[in-house]
């Protein structure tokens, strides 16, 4: 499974931001797809998921209400719609896959490049 984030960029706070991630090398019907993200000097964390079948979410709470995951099978994309940003917000963002609904980095063997958030205040 090959994957390509893209979409992040410097933007104020309080602004809307969608990061894509485009997928591809093979069938991912099964698969649970997961956005994570690490800023500078913290650990890379959990931000949502999506199981690529059924569209089930899951949202880490720091970001409920804001960030929206979703998919278009056809595409192969994934999306994160991230609205109302902050600058704690701000780090390298990653999609990743996953055959399991789990949201620990280590579950998740295919990562992508990462793209770049920064939100300033």
């Amino acid at each position: 499974v090959q994957l390509q984030a893209s979409g992040g960029g410097l933007v104020q706070a309080g602004v809307s931001l969608r990061l894509s991630c485009v997928a591809s090398g093979r069938t991912l019907t099964n698969y649970i797809m997961g956005w994570f993200r690490q800023a500078p000097g913290k650990e890379r964390e959990f931000v949502a998921l999506i199981s690529w079948n059924v569209g089930s979410t899951r949202y880490a709470e720091s970001v409920k209400g804001r960030f929206t995951t979703s998919r278009d099978n056809a595409k192969n994309t994934v999306y994160l719609q991230m609205n109302s940003l902050k600058p704690e917000d701000t780090a390298v963002y990653y999609c990743a896959a996953s055959r399991d609904f789990l949201v620990i980095p280590g579950s998740y063997p295919y990562w992508g490049q990462g793209t770049l958030v920064t939100v300033s205040s």
